[in-house]
């Protein structure tokens, strides 16, 4: 009996010994550093909002600004056959009774308009598209950070439940290995029903909560494909290390955010594009002044009549200029609006400046706080694996239940699983703390 239960203690404590420790890495491992390369690649936000920063960098043009002539070609051919009488005054000159007459007549030419003053609008507008495409690659670096925040996050969350799924698997092991020594001790006459019975409940228990772990951790790897652009569930394991970067300062984080942070980049420069539409409507109060020229060709032939064909072709040029001396009081309007735009530009880049102020601190509180429970939580996961050493040296010596050593297994479970979160959340507000500080993207790069 002695060697039986001296055989079930050794296995049972080797069970124990492998909590903390993590199997080999499977073949298909995703490293977080190709997680970020091919969501950079995949990613259809991030496709998206490259196009539109194309659009806008096609928009960004001498042309569409005003700046250049418009030139223009026309060609027309029409023909017409008509019945002609004519009738004359003059007994002289017989009167005339044409039957299908046919006209063709052949029109074309080029043509070109330059508006050389408008009231400096044109040049106005173009530094308003300037903005306009600086504001669509800096929409671009937005969404790039946003993705690899939501990408850097969903890969931990799978580190996380990877970690604690392998702990819930050594734990259903040790249940395993409780029933059998529950059996054994109670064919020996050592053991009781209620032993056993407890045993196999505390299995079911653990098995169930296994499977629950396995289910949210298939959900956190859709979760991440997603954000991959992959139209296919793809298994994969993680790299299990979840590892700090250094300390972060409270004020120098602020004072970097009030520089580098994208939104309040893209704040600023809807603001200068608010100012530039003011100075584009101050044109409106000026003359407008075009300069023309083209040339034309036209000919036109006749079947009947006294002229078979005539045509005439020439240059022309000119210029003209033109001014709006009452609109309805709509420019006033238009401009009234423009500057109330502009105050609200201003408002919201105020706003947006306390409340990423406010967001840094509240993060950062976090950050503080989850640090210092890693340190609890690693200090006190030492414990618990002592004490669990004491309740197996004294489940040996018949000193404690099953349900005592039940109780010394689920505090280490409890422990561990208590780490892995506080470690979470700190890797949380670390990656949420670089976002809003306008630095991941830098990090990572």
């Amino acid at each position: 009996m002695k060697l039986v239960y001296k055989r079930s203690y050794l296995v049972l404590f080797g069970v124990f010994l492998s909590f903390g420790f993590s199997n080999a890495l499977a073949q298909d491992t995703l490293r977080i550093e190709e997680a970020i390369q091919k969501g950079l690649e995949k990613n259809f936000a991030i496709r998206i909002a490259k196009n539109e920063a194309q659009i806008a960098k096609n928009n960004n043009s001498l042309g569409n600004a005003g700046l250049l002539p418009v030139v223009t070609a026309d060609g027309t051919i029409s023909k017409r056959i008509e019945d002609n009488e004519t009738q004359y005054s003059a007994n002289s000159i017989p009167d005339r009774n044409d039957k299908g007459v046919e006209t063709t007549n052949y029109n074309y030419g080029i043509d070109a308009t330059w508006t050389i003053f408008d009231g400096l609008t044109m040049f106005a507008t173009k530094d308003r598209l300037n903005l306009e495409a600086e504001i669509g690659e800096e929409q671009t670096r937005l969404e790039i950070e946003n993705l690899l925040a939501e990408l850097i996050n969903g890969y931990y969350q799978i580190v996380a439940r990877q970690k604690a799924h392998k702990i819930l698997e050594n734990t259903v092991q040790v249940s395993e290995e409780r029933i059998r020594i529950a059996e054994t001790k109670k064919d020996l006459g050592s053991g009781s029903e209620y032993d056993l019975l407890q045993a196999r409940a505390d299995y079911n228990a653990d098995r169930a909560a296994l499977i629950r772990s396995g289910t949210t951790l298939k959900q956190s790897k859709i979760i991440v494909n997603q954000i991959l652009s992959n139209s296919s569930f793809e298994n994969f394991d993680v790299e299990p290390a979840i590892e700090m970067g250094e300390m972060m300062d409270l004020e120098v984080l602020i004072e970097q955010a009030l520089v580098e942070n994208k939104s309040l980049s893209v704040a600023r420069m809807n603001e200068m594009a608010a100012s530039e539409e003011i100075n584009e409507l101050r044109g409106d109060w000026f003359p407008q002044i075009d300069v023309s020229g083209g040339y034309g060709y036209n000919k036109t032939e006749t079947s009947t009549g006294f002229v078979d064909f005539s045509n005439t072709s020439g240059f022309n040029y000119g210029i003209t200029a033109r001014i709006n001396l009452f609109d309805g009081f709509n420019k006033n309007r238009r401009t009234q609006n423009a500057q109330i735009r502009l105050k609200n530009q201003q408002l919201q880049l105020e706003e947006l400046k306390l409340r990423l102020r406010s967001e840094i601190q509240q993060v950062y509180e976090q950050y503080i706080d989850a640090l210092s429970l890693i340190e609890l939580e690693q200090e006190n996961l030492q414990f618990t694996k002592q004490s669990l050493d004491i309740a197996l040296e004294r489940f040996r010596l018949g000193t404690i239940n099953s349900v005592e050593l039940r109780e010394a297994q689920l505090s280490l479970l409890n422990a561990e699983n208590r780490l892995i979160i506080a470690q979470i959340e700190a890797k949380n507000a670390e990656t949420e703390l670089l976002r809003l500080s306008g630095d991941l993207l830098r990090r990572v790069n």
